[in-house]
């Protein structure tokens, strides 16, 4: 299926309507069901609005990149999509964020189960203090309730597998986490994430802190990965939004400092043709 063009945007201050767009001859992305739709997203900090009138769709088994300069509201779109942001003193949220078409801000919506739908890893490597490197990948299914050991066994090992680090710490699962190096470290609490097998997996800035190689791993393990789950990646660095994603969403803060979605486009596009004028500049690095 090919996807309709999109007019012109208009200025941010007017609330653009951003509609996903291909370049004549491009290819679409493989088209996957829409696992998760925001609609009409504002975000706000007590009296500051961090967001306004944001809308996209986010597919399933493709990468999303967001992108974007300091300060235009990319953690707190990420943090909206499974209620991190209301854990904030004062934050709320104002719209829709549909997850296979449930709305998350619904009254009946359990915001602990939510979470396990939609995973989180965080800038920096957190992994649970105190807690072997079996038990934090295990923490989730024993929150959950009474789990008999060979079923942990078989999920620990499963999830350690998939994070690519099951080969390094399968002789030393019983030792502290923080034993890890830092990529390691942020590899375990991707395999934490993924052991409650959630739907979707969020990852703010996931590599920032992190040496090159490093680097490579996580974005090579995110890479698999989507073939059994939705990514949605937030990223100063546009050499790896290029390298890995399949859809890029470019966010802009206004003289406001409020934060708007300038442009959603394939990830092919919106590096090589994008619609909007500040999308161009900010990918080739005349400003931002």
């Amino acid at each position: 299926m090919v996807e309709p063009t999109a007019e012109a945007l208009e200025p941010v201050n007017l609330r653009p309507k951003v509609v996903e767009r291909l370049a004549y001859g491009e290819a679409a992305p493989i088209q996957t069901k829409i696992t998760m739709s925001v609609e009409g997203l504002s975000a706000f900090y007590g009296k500051f609005k961090a967001l306004e009138d944001v809308s996209l769709d986010f597919h399933q088994q493709n990468v999303t990149a967001i992108i974007g300069p300091s300060g235009c509201g990319k953690s707190t779109l990420l943090r909206c999509l499974n209620r991190m942001h209301e854990i904030i003193p004062n934050a709320r949220a104002e719209g829709k964020v549909l997850l296979d078409g449930e709305d998350i801000y619904a009254s009946n919506m359990n915001a602990v189960l939510l979470r396990r739908r939609v995973g989180m890893v965080f800038q920096k490597p957190n992994p649970f203090p105190s807690m072997s490197i079996y038990d934090n990948v295990a923490s989730g299914l024993k929150l959950a309730g009474k789990v008999p050991k060979n079923y942990l066994d078989e999920v620990v090992e499963r999830s350690l597998g998939q994070a690519a680090l099951w080969n390094e710490v399968k002789d030393k699962l019983k030792q502290s986490a923080f034993d890890l190096s830092g990529g390691q470290q942020q590899r375990l609490c991707i395999a934490r994430a993924i052991a409650v097998q959630p739907e979707i997996i969020l990852m703010d800035e996931p590599a920032s802190a992190l040496d090159p190689i490093s680097t490579l791993k996580i974005e090579d393990l995110m890479v698999e990965l989507r073939k059994e789950y939705t990514i949605i990646i937030v990223t100063h660095n546009l050499q790896q939004a290029a390298r890995i994603s399949d859809r890029t969403a470019f966010m802009l803060g206004g003289e406001d400092r409020i934060g708007h979605l300038i442009e959603y486009a394939s990830t092919n596009v919106m590096f090589t043709n994008p619609t909007d004028k500040r999308t161009e500049e900010y990918v080739t690095g005349r400003f931002g």
